[in-house]
Parts: structure tokens; sequence; C-alpha cells
């Protein structure tokens, strides 16, 4: 049982304003928020390289933090600067063969589309979509009949960024293994709500955010390379860090996932990152999955109530992201209505999940996603007081 009045304490944003957009960037408990201040001040104290230095155990210690909270080893994960660069670091060092397929998820991420757009027009690589079940989530027999020996990848998001859904990420991962290919998931929204366990998800690479449920600083995030990658594996992009010049005529890569980083980071974001990692372990991921997963509900309920109102979520197994529309309103003025009223809620356009969305014509969304510092009188309350701006 997550001590809800203590995690509020710790959590200084609540005292501004009822935030419900975790899905975006949640806020920071407090000792996240220390970790990057007094990282920074030894900064400013003794300069930069020697706070690293100085702090190198602690800074360590965040490659352990993250490996243990995925189930990864330390030398599988490498820190990065977001979700998206790690995601693109595994996705372009990956060697594609001309014409193979690129196989994705209705709801992939318009990011990682994009992506697949430049390397399929780059390398003369074909994109695959495969289609969605009668719950809106990606069909396991559908994947399993499009795999084939010219299959390069299988690239998901495992929870997208609207619809609530959760993909089958475990399953795919199976199918995926069988076919000797590899796996690529983006667990950028999975990452703080729910349990990462890169063994039983069978990934070969996986990407995450710090500043959505792990509620760590922005500008922070890590991905996750197995270790048989490590063997061969070389960044599109190198430098001196990830590949030592080790003669005038010669590199050497990493032995670890660190090949992926460079030498120049933030470190005070790396503290914080790791911070928040660590507190998020103490209170327990599934507890936090069994509350934000509560919230959530109780938000969908709520809305199915008022009238105008249209939840647009998917699948059968569903997240911390509620995403709804309102007829006849737009979507941007009740975001900053609810704001001016004290409670924050987000947007989703139709480009950032472009497929499904075209696929059931959706309008730009608009999104509740409770964390679990949040409690159910603050919910029915962003509902009361959504409801009173549209009658």
């Amino acid at each position: 049982m997550i001590d809800v009045d203590q995690v509020r304490a710790d959590t200084q944003g609540i005292a501004h304003s009822t935030h419900l957009l975790a899905c975006g960037s949640a806020l920071m408990p407090t000792c996240v928020v220390e970790a990057v201040i007094t990282h920074t001040q030894l900064e400013a104290q003794i300069g930069g390289y020697e706070a690293q230095a100085s702090q190198a155990e602690p800074l360590e210690k965040v490659y352990r933090s993250v490996a243990g909270h995925i189930g990864a080893a330390a030398h599988e994960v490498a820190l990065m600067e977001n979700a998206t660069v790690a995601w693109c670091h595994a996705f372009y060092a990956l060697p594609l063969k001309q014409g193979s397929r690129i196989l994705t998820c209705e709801a992939e991420y318009a990011a990682n589309y994009v992506a697949f757009l430049q390397r399929a027009k780059r390398e003369n690589l074909k994109i695959e979509v495969i289609p969605s079940d009668e719950n809106g989530t990606l069909d396991l027999a559908a994947l399993e009949e499009a795999m084939g020996d010219d299959v390069g990848v299988v690239a998901i998001t495992w929870v997208p960024t609207n619809g609530g859904l959760v993909n089958p990420a475990v399953e795919v991962g199976r199918i995926a293994n069988a076919h000797g290919v590899p796996y690529l998931l983006d667990a950028c929204q999975a990452a703080g709500q729910m349990r990462i366990d890169v063994e039983e998800l069978g990934c070969d690479f996986l990407s995450a955010t710090g500043r959505k449920y792990l509620r760590g600083p922005r500008g922070t995030g890590f991905l996750y390379i197995k270790d048989k990658w490590l063997d061969f594996l070389e960044p599109a992009m190198i430098d001196h860090f990830g590949a030592p010049w080790v003669a005038r005529d010669k590199y050497e890569l990493r032995d670890d996932a660190r090949r992926f980083e460079t030498w120049e980071n933030s470190y005070a974001l790396r503290a914080g990152l790791g911070a928040a990692i660590d507190y998020a372990d103490q209170i327990g991921i599934d507890q936090i999955n069994d509350r934000v997963t509560f919230l959530a509900e109780e938000a969908r309920k709520a809305l199915s109530e008022v009238s105008d109102v249209t939840v647009r979520d998917l699948g059968k197994s569903r997240c911390g992201i509620v995403s709804f529309s309102i007829e006849g309103f737009e979507t941007q003025s009740i975001v900053k209505q609810m704001a001016a009223s004290g409670y924050v809620i987000g947007a989703s356009a139709p480009s950032s999940t472009r497929i499904d969305s075209e696929r059931r014509n959706l309008p730009t969304l608009l999104r509740i996603a409770p964390h679990y510092y949040n409690t159910e009188e603050e919910v029915r309350g962003a509902v009361e007081r959504l409801s009173s701006l549209i009658h």
C-alpha cells in the first residue's frame, strides 16, 4: 500500500495545481530536485570536472539502479538525453539488408515512424504495419503470419502516447525471438508505471525516458542493449568516449553499452534520474502500477458519465493514460481553461500516432494521466470542472 500522504509531502508541485499529466512530464519528488541541485551547486563550487570526479561512485550507481529496475546488467545500460535519442541509437545502428521489412504497429509513435521512413528511403527498406485486433492491440496472429526471412526488425511502442492501451510486448518478444528477428521496444510511457523485465520481454533493445512516470528530470533517458549485441553492434555515430582512439588509424569500441554515449553529459540530471528510479523502487513498481491503473479507471468511469465526452481508449489491458474528445469544443482551449482552474491536463494531435488516428478518424485528443501522488478527489474534481466548462 502506497503512503499517499507521504508521497504528496514529498511532491512540491501539488501545492500549485492538480497535475494530471504524468504521460507528459510528471512532478518530481523532492529527492530528485535535491539531487540535481546538489550536484549543480557542487559544480559551481569546485568545477564541473571536479564535481564529476568527486561523485564518481554515486554517478556510477545510476547504471546499477537503471539495470536493477529493468532486470538487466549494468553493462547493458547506456544513459541518454531522452528516449528518442536512445531509440534512434539502437535503430540506426541495426544492420538492415536492402529490401528487408520493418514490422511495426498501428499505434506507433511519430518520432519512431519518421525514422522508419528515412531509413526506408535511404536503404530501400519496406515498412509493414501489423493490424490491430478487435481490442485495438497489435494482432499477434497477424504478426506471426508476417514473419519471414526478409524481416529485419520488429519495432513497436509498448504503451502509445494516447489510446490507453498496452500492447502485448511479452508475446511480441516470443514471436520475434522464435524467428531470430531483432526486437526494439519503445518503453517511453511504460517506464515508471509498470514493471519492466527485459528477460521476460525478450527484447534486444529497450528505450525509455526519465521525465514521465519515473518522475525524473527532463533531459534524461536510457537505452538497454542485450549483451549479445555488444560483441559486434557499432553505433551510427561515435566519439572518443564510446570508441577510444587507440592509435592514429584505429579506434576500439567500448565493450559495454556506453559505446552509445558521448563524452559530454549532464551529470546533475543523471543524479536526478538515479534518485527518481531509487524512489520508485522504494515505493514498489507493482504498487505504483495498481494505483495508477485504479485512478485512470476512475477517470474513465467519470468521463463516460459526462454528455458530449467520448472516451477513446482501446485494449484489454489499459494503462494510466486516459484519452477522450469533446464534441464541439476546441481542444487547446479546454486545456487552457482547465489550467486556469488549477487542473493540468494535456492534448495529443493525430500526427503523434497518425496511423491509429486515421484508422479511427480521431480528432486531437485530450489526455488525463494521473500518477500515484494524485487522489480520487482530484480526479473527480477535474472531471467535474471539465463538465462545468462544456455545459
